[in-house]
């Protein structure tokens, strides 16, 4: 019995070891909301491709606006109770183990910070509306009770570290999941001071629209210096963010990686970081195959 006492105890770090790895497993995350054709939040779910969606976006906040969604043809924000259809959906794609947020600015909103005043009101609104609280009788979304909030951050920059705190503040009542989706280009303009926190649970990058860092025509050296530049920051875990298709960028030729190429080249030369963690795709309408092709290799 001695050498098989011996044998477990040298085998049972090992099984931890394994444990670990296998609750941190990397995973695809998508963003949904920008696109009416792009199908229902629960059929996202239902293909079982995704372990993070990001429900975009809340597009006006700040500067004395009221907070807005824009859903993009899902729903008219605008009327009261119109998006609250989403909440047993939300809850679906919960039921599976998906973590759900909602993703804060986009390209083309109306928001900024202009206080600390501000992010501490907004955070208590993002609380109260989306997440655990319970002081508002008109939640956008209906009752389902969001994971966190993704920060995509394309204007301004200032208070976001401030808002990251406010929010991690509800920490005591319910954990609150932070992302945040900067450029490549490092560090990213709007969102250093945030991502500097180390509050970031999440922060899928985005290599495309910026030439500089971005696959381009069997060159991945870029993408991979531009990685390792992010793997050194503040993120817990760090994503990389593709395209769906040529479609999806802003202008053709803007990064998008065929998905053999990021399964032979890309994904090798980035998956042995501590910090790597999946890829995220822009967005669920133009992922028709993309996710299919590259869950076995994330």
């Amino acid at each position: 019995m001695a050498p098989f006492k011996q044998l477990s105890i040298l085998l049972f770090p090992l099984l931890l070891i394994s444990l670990f790895k296998s609750s941190s497993a990397a995973g695809i995350a998508v963003y949904w909301g920008q696109n009416g054709d792009e199908g229902s939040l629960a059929d996202a779910c239902n293909t079982n491709n995704y372990q993070f969606v990001n429900i975009a976006f809340l597009s006006t906040f700040g500067n004395g606006q009221n907070p807005q969604l824009n859903l993009a043809g899902h729903c008219n924000p605008a009327i009261i109770n119109s998006c609250t259809k989403f909440s047993s959906e939300i809850q679906t794609c919960q039921s599976k183990g998906i973590k759900v947020l909602l993703s804060l600015g986009g390209v083309a909103g109306t928001y900024s910070l202009s206080s600390t005043a501000e992010a501490n009101d907004l955070a208590n609104y993002l609380w109260n509306n989306f997440l655990g609280g319970t002081a508002s009788s008109s939640r956008p979304l209906g009752d389902a009770v969001l994971d966190g909030i993704d920060f995509d951050i394309e204007a301004g920059g200032e208070h976001y570290d401030e808002l990251a705190k406010a929010l991690k503040g509800f920490k005591s009542q319910k954990t609150v999941y932070l992302s945040a989706a900067p450029q490549c280009p490092y560090p990213d303009a709007h969102l250093d001071s945030a991502i500097s926190t180390g509050l970031f649970d999440y922060v899928w990058v985005q290599f495309y629209n910026n030439p500089q860092c971005q696959y381009s025509s069997d060159n991945t050296a870029n993408l991979v210096n531009a990685w390792n530049q992010w793997t050194s920051s503040q993120a817990k875990q760090v994503f990389l963010g593709v395209p769906a298709n040529d479609a999806a960028t802003s202008t053709p030729n803007r990064g998008f990686i065929p998905f053999d190429v990021l399964n032979s080249q890309v994904l090798p030369a980035i998956k042995g970081s501590d910090k790597y963690g999946g890829v995220m795709i822009w967005n669920r309408f133009f992922d028709s195959d993309y996710s299919n092709a590259i869950k076995g290799s994330v």
